[in-house]
């Protein structure tokens, strides 16, 4: 038997996240079948953790185990050229039996793009969270590092008893420390949290690196801290949302479109 890591590269505006599901598309699904056409096996392969739906990747990691002897620089062609151009297989290489994708992560990088101009080109409507409306960009990155540090993110995970730990359905399952506390709480660690704008200046992008994420919370971060930049909250206000500990006391969830997994270290 091969353990087989793969990183993945996909546009989310086609799939209905990265869970496999019955009757519509999904990475996962969409991947299993490749790699079935490939080896004759059925397989599911297990990603670094499930995007929803919409939400893109520029290296999700993925792992699976086959007895298939294909070479892995063959087994990266033959998944190219079968999977859709909107699912890129960048690298296949092989990995230790214990290496899993989920459970052996460390850390996640994601990044949300906001278009801050006044009319969005459509081919890149897909990709970004149209917002062109004033805000104070320096306020929101003053709110964006109090969320550095180990904290209680329960006030930014989804009501969602099954997909709101780091267990199924959450955006950075398994990258905690393997302890039963760990498991069960909305605890994680955030090691960098910040805001600029992209080279050509219209866009404002959060890039935000921690331990693990629960699900929406990236989200849920970024929905909350344009409120801080329209003035409707202080950035001072993060600390007390952290605090309170219940979803009713952030801001609304930012729109899918404009988020991507960009980094999974181990």
């Amino acid at each position: 038997m091969r353990n087989l890591k793969l990183i993945l590269s996909y546009d989310g505006s086609e799939f209905y996240g990265w869970q496999v599901q019955p009757d519509v598309a999904t990475v996962q699904g969409t991947l299993a079948s490749a790699i079935g056409r490939i080896t004759g096996e059925k397989v599911l392969p297990q990603g670094s953790g499930r995007t929803d739906a919409g939400v893109h990747a520029l290296a999700q990691v993925v792992t699976f185990v086959t007895e298939s002897s294909v070479p892995a620089a063959n087994f990266l062609k033959a998944l190219n050229a079968i999977l859709p151009a909107s699912v890129r297989v960048l690298e296949v290489a092989e990995m230790p039996a214990q290496f899993h994708a989920r459970h052996s992560a460390r850390a996640k990088t994601y990044r949300y793009r906001i278009y801050r101009s006044s009319i969005c080109p459509p081919f890149l409507s897909r990709y970004v969270w149209h917002y062109p409306y004033s805000l104070d960009e320096a306020a929101m990155n003053a709110a964006a590092v109090l969320v550095v540090g180990e904290r209680d993110f329960t006030s930014f995970a989804a009501v969602d008893p099954e997909r709101g730990s780091d267990g199924p359905g959450s955006e950075n399952p398994g990258c905690e420390k393997k302890t039963e506390k760990k498991t069960t709480s909305n605890v994680r660690e955030i090691f960098s949290s910040s805001w600029e704008r992209s080279t050509d200046k219209d866009e404002l992008i959060y890039t935000v690196r921690g331990s693990g994420f629960l699900h929406h919370m990236v989200r849920n971060l970024v929905g909350t801290f344009i409120l801080v930049g329209k003035a409707t909250l202080q950035a001072q206000d993060v600390t007390r949302i952290l605090q309170a500990q219940s979803r009713s006391a952030a801001g609304p969830t930012a729109p899918a479109t404009g988020l991507y997994l960009v980094e999974v270290e181990y």
